[in-house]
């Protein structure tokens, strides 16, 4: 089980992060991403049909691999409502910033981009 922490709020890096989590789940593996950080600001632009990689998003969004996004830097870099607005949960359960512990103790190796 793996859960893929995006920090960088580059596109081309969360790209990878998508793609990983679809190549692991196709292979059987079990595999989460949580929006962190500067990754946040990418919710409202993979949210626009426009974007290149709106159905790459898209289809590891319906394939349920997308655990949230950081409540805190949500709101802090002003994307909350996008990121409500897209239907992602937003985490908080430490001090505001979803925790890797928890995740940890759920089984999960974090991998971090």
């Amino acid at each position: 089980m793996y859960c893929l922490y995006a920090f960088n709020g580059e596109l081309m890096c969360f790209v990878h992060v998508l793609l990983n989590a679809l190549d692991m789940k196709e292979k059987g593996k079990e595999a989460i991403i949580v929006f962190e950080g500067m990754a946040v600001t990418l919710v409202p632009e993979l949210e626009k049909a426009d974007n290149p990689f709106h159905a790459l998003y898209g289809k590891a969004k319906a394939a349920g691999l997308i655990a949230g996004a950081c409540k805190a830097c949500s709101s802090k870099l002003g994307v909350l409502d996008a990121v409500k607005n897209a239907g992602l949960p937003l985490l908080d359960d430490m001090s505001g910033h979803p925790s890797m512990a928890a995740y940890m103790d759920k089984g999960y190796t974090i991998l971090t981009f």
